[in-house]
């Protein structure tokens, strides 16, 4: 028979390693999923890394104060297979990025969705073409 503290010492162990892949990866409670902002302005840069891609982008208002904005986008190769690789914004282009908003009010954003330089709009919910997507870097 198994003595108690073995039980619950195994029983503690097993608990914890099962939770570990739950908490290595945050919460998206920080955006808020109700409200969409869009946001148009020019690429500062776009982080092409794991496990979030990011793109910053550099955006004006009606008096011309400039605001930096930080998108968190999937993981490299969700990006990638909506159509938005590592070569896919350079600094300067002009895009509009749609995000969910951070609830504190700061600029940053979950991304929904971007319309390209050329005018394309790629979506995270709506993957591309395998035909259209560009070679991985």
């Amino acid at each position: 028979m198994i003595r108690p503290r073995v039980l619950f010492s195994l029983a503690a162990a097993t608990a914890t390693a099962l939770a570990a892949p739950a908490v290595a990866h945050h919460s998206s409670a920080m955006f808020d999923a109700a409200k969409t902002v869009t946001v148009t302005g020019d690429v500062k840069q776009y982080q092409f890394v794991q496990p979030h891609t990011w793109i910053d982008l550099v955006a004006k208002d009606a008096s011309g104060k400039e605001t930096v904005w930080s998108i968190e986008g999937g993981a490299t190769g969700q990006m990638r297979n909506i159509g938005l690789p590592a070569s896919a914004l350079k600094p300067g282009d002009h895009i509009t990025i749609t995000a969910h908003p951070l609830r504190d009010g700061r600029p940053a954003g979950a991304f929904i969705s971007i319309v390209m330089p050329d005018g394309k709009t790629l979506s995270a919910r709506a993957p591309q073409p395998a035909a259209a997507l560009a070679p991985a870097p």
